[in-house]
């Protein structure tokens, strides 16, 4: 029978026969990181270790799928029973808080606040304190709120520390805002790592129990973890340091929201003696586009060296075109993807990248315009109203305290429930309504039992279809005109994404409800979307991106100022590093072939601009880049630049 360590090179097997104490793989992109973990964890099971005792944590649901479904697939070659917990790390934050969930006085069904929740919640906490919402944004301090807690940092440890006077406000905002989330019986996203990892510090019976369990740990994209998680990964891994963490310093894009370069570059002081692995040879790109990335990471000195090569051919040159200015630089991806096209290539084969989401617009006038189906990545699934309305009333009906659920629903679709009434029954004070409007309430929270019993002996997607049918959902849908129908019709997907939690009985609404909180920008690929996004060019942002990889990759907007953004405030070297990095993770993307597009006039906030072109752009040698002038494809205008 063939050896499952065939298939890797030398160091991707160096990596995987390395089983015991801490390891550090170095992995550029492209270079089978996956597959060497994967690889790793059926050689462990070889070794004699249950599977049951290996743990892997990644940062995303699709990589953590994808490990999953390649892991379980080689276990199951290699005849292996047993299941190894892999996760994302918001995942596992909340496995943990759920088996322990009354040492922080929660219940198992405890509620997490998505994005819309907390900054709402955050909003109400304004007006409380007596400020305005325009002049203090909701958003901006559930940003700085998100950074600290990203850092550990404790609501009281912020403002005993707070100096200005918008510290100061922050401060009062985020004491209010625990509060309020306490209330309802939750926890918000930051919160599903700080609580779990206190748990793990302050209770060591608890902590013995996880290190037990798991006796091999494996920490993928490490240079992307912030404070609190590299606390997670050290707590976790105990006294025995079995912990095997992967990453690549020169694509940490993430400083901007916490993730420390250090705790990366820091391994080996954290774990003496570990073991360092480089993974150089690339599996996705041609050598022209490894070459280019190669030149220009060069540049940036924080980071551990290493240099990717490929035994893939040279492939075509990198292309650059300069447009007149963001129309036709739109209209120049637009024609080009037109051509590719033409030429047999698939729209799900192309990404069109940009720096900032204000630039999608026009490049979406244009695909639409040419006809091109398009997929703008980060439009979540569940972010869309609908479906915030459904599971809202399923929230709801699981926990009776979850305030903004029910406020969200209690008169959707219409019950003649006013916000005065709904004040009211939030303080308590039901008994003061008139009789016909307590009956009103009293029939909405019957309604809410009658979900709660239902969905106690029913499926997740049985669930699903009761609460359409008995909240009124369905009916009013139905009564609309074409956007109310595409909106029952994105709720009927939501009962097709159920079926896949049907097999976890009572427990699987529960899980629903996490994995539609958890999921992230990149899951937008893998929810339901319809058919017509199957096969779509993707947008997105350069962040968005990473992790993916496409045949065809256009990087637009690529002017000084724009990107690298002038608006990035480096405060460390690293930083100040960052955008090149992210640049770096752009060429990486592509497989076969890489569009560089920038535009000499750019209107931005209604002011026109004369650019420059990126000192990227100058940065790859002038021996792989071909120029590309006018727009190609159908009779257009054709801009030559001299």
């Amino acid at each position: 029978m063939k050896n499952h360590l065939d298939t890797l090179n030398e160091k991707q097997k160096e990596a995987v026969l390395t089983l015991v104490g801490p390891l550090l793989i170095v992995a550029g992109a492209g270079a089978g990181k996956t597959k060497t973990l994967t690889h790793r964890i059926v050689e462990l099971a070889k070794e004699g270790i249950p599977p049951e005792q290996i743990l892997a944590v990644t940062f995303t649901n699709k990589a953590a799928k994808e490990m999953r479904e390649r892991a379980l697939a080689l276990l199951s070659s290699e005849h292996i029973d047993g299941i190894p917990f892999i996760s994302t790390f918001h995942a596992l934050g909340v496995y943990i808080i759920r088996e322990n969930a009354v040492k922080i006085g929660l219940t198992r069904n405890f509620k997490i606040m998505d994005e819309g929740d907390a900054i709402s919640l955050i909003k109400e906490s304004v007006v409380e304190a007596g400020l305005d919402p325009k002049q203090f944004e909701p958003k901006k301090i559930k940003s700085v709120i998100s950074r600290e807690k990203g850092n550990f940092v404790t609501p009281a440890g912020y403002a005993d520390k707070a100096f200005s006077y918008f510290e100061k406000v922050v401060a009062d905002i985020w004491a209010r805002y625990q509060k309020k989330i306490k209330a309802e019986g939750g926890l918000d996203f930051d919160d599903l790592l700080v609580e779990a990892v206190l748990l793990l510090e302050k209770n060591l019976d608890i902590r013995k129990h996880y290190q037990d369990r798991w006796q091999y740990i494996h920490i993928d994209e490490y240079q992307d973890t912030n404070q609190v998680q590299y606390e997670f990964a050290k707590l976790l891994a105990g006294t025995l340091k079995n912990i095997c963490v992967v990453g690549d310093t020169d694509q940490n894009i993430y400083s901007w929201r916490g993730a420390n370069l250090k705790n990366m570059l820091h391994f080996e002081k954290d774990f003496p003696g570990a073991k360092i692995v480089m993974l150089e040879q690339n599996y996705r790109s041609t050598k022209n586009i490894l070459t280019a990335a190669n030149e220009i990471i060069q540049k940036n000195t924080v980071r551990v060296p290493k240099n990717l090569f490929t035994e893939k051919e040279d492939g075509e040159k990198v292309s650059l075109h300069e447009a007149y200015d963001e129309s036709h630089e739109a209209i120049y991806v637009a024609d080009k993807i037109h051509s590719l096209m033409e030429g047999g290539v698939e729209a799900k084969d192309i990404a069109v990248l940009y720096r900032a989401n204000f630039q999608s617009r026009a490049l979406e006038d244009a695909l639409l315009a040419e006809q091109i189906p398009y997929q703008v990545l980060g439009t979540r699934f569940f972010d869309r109203k609908e479906i915030k309305d459904t599971l809202s009333y399923l929230r709801a009906a699981e926990n009776h305290n979850s305030l903004s659920d029910i406020k969200r629903v209690i008169n959707f679709p219409a019950r003649g429930i006013g916000k005065v009434t709904i004040a009211k029954i939030f303080a308590g004070m039901t008994n003061e309504l008139p009789a016909g409007t307590q009956k009103k309430v009293e029939n909405f929270y019957k309604l809410l039992e009658k979900i709660k019993a239902f969905s106690l002996t029913s499926t997740a997607s049985e669930t699903i279809k009761y609460i359409i049918k008995e909240s009124g959902l369905e009916e009013i849908l139905r009564a609309g005109g074409a956007e109310d129908l595409e909106r029952l019709e994105n709720i009927k997907e939501l009962v097709t994404l159920a079926k896949k939690y049907d097999n976890l009985g009572a427990d699987g609404v529960i899980k629903l409800l996490d994995d539609a909180t958890l999921a992230s920008d990149q899951d937008t690929l893998l929810m339901a979307e319809g058919k017509k996004a199957d096969n779509a060019v993707r947008l997105m942002t350069v962040h968005a991106s990473k992790g993916l990889e496409f045949k065809n990759v256009f990087i637009t907007g690529l002017e000084q100022d724009l990107f690298p953004n002038k608006n990035r405030v480096a405060k460390t070297k690293e930083d100040g590093e960052e955008e090149r990095r992210l640049f770096y993770v752009a060429l990486t993307r592509a497989e076969e072939k890489v569009f560089l597009v920038y535009a000499g006039i750019r209107t931005i906030f209604g002011s026109r601009q004369i650019n420059a072109p990126s000192e990227f752009i100058y940065d790859i040698p002038e021996h792989l880049v071909e120029i590309e002038y006018g727009n190609p494809g159908k009779s257009k205008e054709k801009i030559v630049w001299i």
